[in-house]
Formats: C-alpha cells, sequence, structure tokens
C-alpha cells in the first residue's frame, strides 16, 4: 500500500481514539486537562516522548 493511502486512515483512527474520552465522559476529561494544565514542561515532555516511542515500537512490531 502507498503512504498515502494509509495516512489518511490512521489520522483518523487516532482521532476516533482520541474523542472517546471526552465523548464517553467529558467532565472526567476535563479534570484530566486540569491536572495537565498544572504539569511542568518536563513532564509533559516526557509523556509525549514516551507516547510517541511507544507508537514506534507498535508501529515496528506490525510491520
Amino acid at each position: 500500500m502507498d503512504f498515502w493511502q494509509v495516512f489518511p486512515a490512521a489520522l483518523a483512527l487516532v482521532l476516533i481514539i482520541e474523542g472517546l474520552v471526552p465523548f464517553f465522559s467529558p467532565n472526567h476529561w476535563r479534570n484530566m486537562l486540569a491536572l495537565v494544565a498544572q504539569m511542568d514542561d518536563r513532564v509533559i515532555r516526557r509523556i509525549g516522548f514516551g507516547s510517541m516511542m511507544l507508537g514506534v515500537i507498535l508501529l515496528y512490531m506490525v510491520n
């Protein structure tokens, strides 16, 4: 498959997954955002880096 065929599907799946928590539990999502707003930038960066690395590992395992 071509990258430009897979990319929109992958992006769509990310948006669907990201939308699950605010759709099913908007109060929990709001509280989670308030906690993130209070976090130090280093912590947020580490979480983002860990998420990216997990994604890279999963992508490697799938392919």
